[in-house]
């Protein structure tokens, strides 16, 4: 199984969009093993949304979808609905 998510900074109010095979240990490194890569300016992460598939090319081509502008628009209405904030 694969895990495509999208990960908020509430302290920055920043998305990660992304996919895993693993989503306890990758969510661990983008919150504190990694020591190098976008995600680390903006921690800490919580995990607002995920959708499990089969194959790795379908999460990769849910994660595309998510990475274009509705897609991020999906992510942030997400984010309103769960924390109270919105894109900005």
């Amino acid at each position: 199984m694969f895990t495509v998510y999208a990960l908020y900074s509430t302290k920055y109010n920043k998305i990660y969009i992304g996919f895993t095979s693993d989503l306890n240990n990758r969510f661990l490194s983008h919150n504190e093993l990694a020591t190098k890569g976008h995600t680390i300016k903006y921690r800490t992460w919580v995990i607002a949304y995920t959708e499990e598939y089969g194959t790795k090319s379908e999460a990769m081509k849910r994660e595309v979808q998510l990475k274009t502008a509705n897609g991020r628009k999906f992510i942030w209405n997400i984010i309103q609905e769960k924390f109270g904030s919105s894109d900005g």
